[in-house]
């Protein structure tokens, strides 16, 4: 009898998707079949409206060992017999409903992600989207999220080292938890999820199952929230204690070199997991549920096979290898239960007990539909892009604006996020939370170290989706070139609407356009990734936000940078072009903030881009800057500010700022600039080389003293703009978030 649409709508099938799989089987699918179908044909698991779109990225380079999409993460040799393994992955909806453990396990979920692929797991970074912190339900979504990170990601001992939080209504109703993993892998260590030798048993650590998370990836990730229903049933529970001895259990087999394979138990749990590992093997797999072990009575097989059970890992091992594989885990006190065989006919057979359950051939169960519908140009940027900019308040206004920015909770120190967070284990963290663009980690196994950057703006992406991408991955980069390295990968997690939506369609395409611009400009691949999609809620959708995370590489760990000016009488200069326009205002904080408006059309020139992150990355290796800071989020005053107060020095404005503008001059947004600081003795020097890399240099002013002065744009106007004591402006900087969680 044909299944109903409830049954169908509940685990996010079209009545087209169940006649295409009849179609392909040749007959009506049994209830554990069609739900082997769900999850791995639900947008989660299956990329049904995004893969067309992926594969127009660039994923290939020098240095990369393992491309986007063919394992759990990305890999990329860093030399010296090491590689490092990353990936960003959402956990939006899950958050949505039970925040803290929504965040937790997303945190447990990354973790295992780069865990399967045999690497160590040395840092964590996120980056998260909440409403206003005026409403209650907000502020509670945030302290459940941050509470959620730092409560699963202390246990199990990974420091978490960056990542950004910011505001705006349109994630009042959805909001987006992005969790970004980075592991170190020994040459010769990595693992593979592919089941390619028959005979091979299926184990399975850790966790024993339960209920939780059952139509996670079919259900809450692949729908967007339009029925007020219960569905913290879908929300799986984290034990972080399990998954530290998880890990070290995993680390120690994947090393004894008696593993054919490891996968993690993500989205669809054992669904997903071993008919993915058949798929890449090219095999046929065979389950007995019975054998899986439980933590709660009366589950059927269809429950086994889709609970998302936290803490699980799947390991592929040859039967003579299984003794010396479970002694492993015995050590660690980690259970491990043989719960099935890989086979050679290319079939998925699930029992339970002696019970056929299921029998589909594992490539019709992975091959979901890909779909690539009409995109339509949204109305409503037109509007955006012509909208006439205010007028420039008084001048007066400018350092009451700067504090205001300053204080803004998009802008303001995330001290209060970070400070929850363990960013001190395993004592690699050189660059911290706050001090810097990026985070730095020496490698203490070679002279190296790694940077690592989160970032994405989805007010830029509303406005014009290409340039929203390509401004998401040079941001990221250019954090990273701030802190002296050069990039050399990304990862990235495409949170959007209801795609099914020709708007919404044409986001996604147009900012996955500019991400690929934008990385074949800058010379860095995409590695790994994640689509996040359905993110609405009453219809609404999120901004479309991209984001992404960037790994860097310095040469020489004693060549890092942070964002503080360091001394008392340095030179301080802007890098990159500084018009004082409308269109340096187009999506600004303060144009937000001041003005209550999100308008005009943000643009992005690549080769420029290109051309400072490489000076960057040039003067931090011949050692000339004190410090380097992207100029982003409040603009050049902001920035200026924000180097002042982190390094405790003040900082007093030499010279006219361009002409135009003068609220454009210091708050504009305009993208491809960096402000630096050095000694004087470096200053021709300097000069020089960003005359020779074809980037704008213009001097500021000078670091020190216990003020904080900008001078006019214009002879109209005062001679100082802004003059204010740099207390005042640390304690807008540092305490603006916290009182506005304490409103």
């Amino acid at each position: 009898m044909p299944v109903s649409q409830e049954t169908l709508d509940e685990i996010a099938l079209t009545r087209e998707e169940y006649d295409l799989i009849v179609s392909r089987i040749e007959r009506e699918p049994n209830g554990v079949e069609l739900g082997l179908f769900g999850a791995l044909w639900s947008e989660h698991c299956g990329y049904k409206h995004s893969k067309p779109l992926l594969r127009g990225f660039p994923t290939t380079g020098e240095a990369v060992r393992v491309q986007a999409g063919e394992e759990n993460a990305g890999v990329v040799d860093i030399g010296g017999g090491l590689a490092v393994v990353f990936k960003i992955e959402s956990h939006n909806h899950p958050s949505a409903v039970e925040p803290y453990q929504g965040a937790a396990t997303g945190v447990g979920g990354i973790v295992r992600d780069i865990l399967a692929m045999g690497a160590r797991p040395i840092a964590l970074l996120n980056s998260l989207r909440f409403g206003p912190l005026d409403t209650a339900r907000n502020r509670y979504l945030f302290q459940g999220v941050v509470a959620g990170i730092s409560g699963y990601g202390n246990c199990i001992g990974v420091p978490d080292v960056g990542g950004e939080t910011m505001f705006a209504p349109t994630y009042s109703g959805n909001p987006l938890v992005n969790a970004m993993c980075v592991g170190l892998l020994p040459h010769g260590g990595l693992m593979r999820a592919a089941a390619a030798n028959p005979g091979s048993l299926f184990l399975l650590a850790g966790s024993a199952t339960g209920r939780d998370g059952i139509h996670g990836a079919s259900g809450l990730a692949s729908r967007t929230f339009e029925e007020e229903r219960e569905m913290r049933p879908t929300v799986q529970v984290g034990d972080p204690f399990l998954e530290k001895v998880l890990i070290e259990a995993c680390l120690e087999a994947a090393a004894s070199g008696l593993l054919d394979g490891m996968q993690d138990l993500g989205a669809a749990g054992l669904t997903s997991s071993v008919m993915e590992c058949a798929a890449r093997g090219g095999t046929g797999v065979e389950i007995d549920v019975a054998r899986v072990p439980r933590r709660e009575d009366g589950m059927t097989p269809y429950e086994v096979m889709l609970s998302e059970s936290q803490e699980r890992m799947l390991l592929i091992v040859k039967p003579e290898n299984e003794d010396a594989v479970r002694g492993i885990f015995d050590r660690w006190d980690v259970p491990l239960t043989a719960i099935g065989a890989v086979t050679g006919d290319g079939v998925a057979r699930v029992y339970d007990g002696p019970d056929l359950a299921a029998e589909i051939n594992v490539a019709t169960l992975v091959e979901a539909p890909q779909y690539r519908p009409g995109g339509t140009r949204p109305a409503y940027l037109d509007a955006l892009h012509t909208a006439p900019m205010p007028p420039p308040p008084d001048p007066a206004q400018a350092g009451r604006i700067l504090r205001a920015l300053l204080a803004s909770p998009n802008v303001a120190s995330k001290r209060a996020v970070y400070r929850r967070y363990d960013h001190e284990v395993q004592t690699r963290t050189m660059v911290k939370p706050g001090a810097g663009d990026a985070a730095v980690l020496r490698l203490r196994e070679l002279p190296k170290a790694l940077a690592l950057a989160v970032d994405g703006n989805g007010r830029l992406a509303w406005l014009d989706p290409w340039t929203g991408g390509a401004m998401a991955v040079a941001e990221a980069c250019r954090n990273v070139a701030a802190s002296g390295a050069t990039p050399l990968a990304i990862t990235d997690c495409l949170n959007f609407g209801n795609p099914q939506k020709p708007e919404v369609y044409y986001q996604l395409e147009e900012c996955v356009r500019g991400m690929a611009d934008a990385c074949r400009s800058l010379g860095v691949p995409v590695v790994s990734g994640n689509v996040s999609l359905y993110n609405e809620t009453q219809g609404e959708a999120v901004y479309p936000t991209p984001v992404v995370g960037a790994v860097g590489l310095l040469d020489d760990a004693r060549n890092a940078l942070g964002a503080a000016f360091a001394r008392e009488g340095d030179a301080v200069f802007l890098l990159g072009a500084s018009p004082a326009d409308d269109g340096a205002l187009a999506g600004s904080e303060y144009l937000a903030l001041e003005h209550g408006t999100v308008a005009g059309r943000p643009a992005i020139d690549l080769d420029a881009e290109a051309r400072l992150q490489q000076l960057l990355v040039t003067l931090a290796r011949e050692r000339l800057l004190s410090s380097a800071h992207d100029c982003s989020d409040g603009g050049l005053a902001v920035a200026l500010a924000e180097s002042a107060v982190l390094g405790g020095v003040g900082f007093t404005g030499a010279g006219d700022l361009p002409e135009g503008r003068w609220d454009a001059a210091l708050f504009g947004e305009t993208p491809s600039r960096a402000v630096v600081s050095c000694a004087e003795a470096n200053v021709s020097r300097i000069e020089a080389a960003a005359r020779e890399a074809d980037v704008p240099c213009a001097r500021l002013g000078v670091a020190g003293g216990e003020r904080f002065t900008i001078p006019r744009t214009s002879s109209s106007l005062p001679i100082l703009l802004v003059d204010e004591l740099l207390a005042d402006l640390a304690d807008a900087f540092f305490g603006g978030l916290e009182r506005a969680l304490n409103a």
